[in-house]
Parts: C-alpha cells; sequence; structure tokens
C-alpha cells in the first residue's frame, strides 16, 4: 500500500532539467510541528526577557526611592542631632546663668528618659540582693546632703578604670542602627568584674537597673556636677552614700543596651552632658593604662 506523500519539483532556469523529490507526509508533519514548538519557544523566551526587563525596572525604581528615603532620613537624624547638641548647651548655659545670678541654688537630681531596652531585665535574685542591701543600710540620703564639708575633690580629676577606649563623647554610628547618633560619654573597655572607681568625692544620688543604661551609679558632686557609670555587673553603694575619689563603687558588666562588656562614663552639668576629657585629661592615668589607652 502507497504512503502519501508530497511532491517537490525542482526546475533549473539554464538547463530547463527538472527534478522532483518525495517527502514524506510525516515527515512534513513532524517539519511544521518542530517549527510550531519553536515558534512557541521564542514566544516564550521573549515573554519571560520582557518580564525580567520589567522587573528589573521596577527594582531600580525602589532601589532610587530608597536610596532617597535614606538620605533623607540621615539628614533628619543629622539635625535632630545637632538640635540635641544645642538644647543641651543652652541648658547649661542657662543653668550658669541661674545659678550665677541665684535664682537656682540645689542641682538636680532627675534622671533623664532614656531610650530603654527592655529586653535584658535584673533577675529576682539580684532584685532580692539589692532589697538586702538596702533594708540593712544605715544611712540616708537627707543626712549626707546636709554637710558636704568632707567633700574636697569636687571634680572628677582620675579615670575610672583602665581600659582601652571604645567610643568618644559626641556624634558616633550607633552600633545598633548603623546611623550618627549622639554619644553622651566615652566607653571604656574592660573585662567583666573590673573594679571601678569614683572619679571624684560625692553623694551617690542612684545605684539601681536604669533601662538602657543597665545597672547604673550616679554620683552627685554638688555644684550642678554629676557622673554616670553605666552598664554596670555589680553595684556596691546604696543612695545617700558619700564615696571618696578612687572608691571602688562597683565592677563592670554588660548589662542593658550593650555589644560587649565595658563602661559607659558620663560627666553632667546641670544635668546635660558634657565631654568628660577635659576633665580627666589633666590626671595621671590609671595604673596599667598607657597614653594611647585613652586617645581621643
Amino acid at each position: 500500500m502507497n504512503q502519501p506523500y508530497f511532491i517537490v519539483v525542482l526546475a533549473h532556469s539554464l538547463h530547463g532539467r527538472i527534478r522532483r523529490f518525495h517527502v514524506d507526509q510525516k515527515v512534513v508533519l513532524a517539519v511544521l510541528g518542530l517549527a510550531v514548538l519553536g515558534a512557541f519557544t521564542l514566544f516564550g523566551m521573549a515573554s519571560s526577557y520582557l518580564r525580567m526587563a520589567w522587573k528589573v525596572a521596577n527594582y531600580n525604581n525602589l532601589r532610587q526611592e530608597t536610596e532617597f528615603l535614606r538620605a533623607r532620613y540621615q539628614k533628619l537624624l543629622n539635625e535632630s542631632n545637632q538640635t540635641t547638641e544645642q538644647m543641651a548647651s543652652l541648658q547649661t548655659f542657662a543653668h550658669e546663668v541661674s545659678v550665677a545670678y541665684g535664682i537656682q541654688k540645689s542641682p538636680p537630681t532627675g534622671l533623664p528618659s532614656v531610650n530603654a531596652d527592655e529586653r535584658l531585665l535584673p533577675t529576682f535574685s539580684e532584685t532580692l540582693d539589692q532589697y538586702n542591701m538596702l533594708k540593712s543600710a544605715q544611712l540616708t540620703t537627707s543626712s549626707r546632703a546636709v554637710n558636704r564639708r568632707w567633700m574636697v575633690n569636687t571634680k572628677p580629676a582620675i579615670w575610672p578604670l583602665a581600659g582601652r577606649l571604645l567610643s568618644h563623647f559626641g556624634r558616633r554610628e550607633d552600633p545598633f542602627s548603623g546611623h550618627q547618633a549622639f554619644h553622651a560619654g566615652v566607653d571604656l573597655s574592660a573585662a567583666i568584674g573590673t573594679p571601678v572607681r569614683a572619679t571624684a568625692d560625692g553623694i551617690v544620688t542612684m545605684a539601681a537597673y536604669s533601662g538602657a543604661y543597665g545597672k547604673l551609679i550616679v554620683v552627685d558632686h554638688g555644684n550642678s556636677l554629676s557622673t554616670y557609670y553605666a552598664h554596670l555587673s555589680r553595684i556596691d553603694m546604696i543612695p545617700g552614700q558619700e564615696v571618696r575619689m578612687g572608691q571602688t563603687i562597683g565592677a563592670t558588666g554588660a548589662t542593658g543596651r550593650v555589644t560587649s562588656p565595658h563602661l559607659h562614663y558620663e560627666v553632667r552639668i546641670g544635668g546635660s552632658p558634657v565631654n568628660p576629657y577635659p576633665y580627666l585629661a589633666r590626671s595621671a592615668m590609671t595604673p596599667g593604662a598607657t597614653g594611647r589607652d585613652f586617645g581621643f
């Protein structure tokens, strides 16, 4: 039985010869099928390329918008930091003027609010130890604050510990957000448990856990001057207790909002943070420290 086929005729224009080719119908159908399949394949590839090009264009637009928003956020953050610094300077100046004219005589003792990180909280045993220490103490804030004639060295004049400087005072890159932020003190690196010393004579006004500061000790030195010792692992003082320059008041740790063990040290005038380095630049380095450890 003969199979259906197609005849392809080729004629030469010069010689006039005619050639016939018999092409099986199955072959023609196979070629047509391959052609249709190839057309669909090319159409799919073209559509995929167009979709990819559209996604890339959208991604580029989103990236440009993100960069614009990031630059705008950084600008607003810088303006906020500048405003904070100006407010701190104005508060210090206003307090100095009020003291000079006799308008204000007693220094403020309130602790400024901070952006507290509540992920780390004191345990029950730590709270119980703190309660027992307060219960057994016989000192009160009022009795210590009446007579301060024993306070001789009322300006910070020594380093709180021997350690390497991690962060300086002023604007820096925040280790959590990665953006520029105002740093109210200096960070000194030290192993957990390193003794922390009071940098001047004074009276402890706070010795407790305080949010992002972790375990915090605040010492009032009179004349609106106070020092802060934060991220402690141990607190050896209670509110109202008097301390002398060089006396151990606690130990370094990693409580609060920290990335590694260190001491956060602040000097405040009228509740506003100031650079502690001018107070400590004139002092001798603590034992075991080198000049490079405290380079600003």
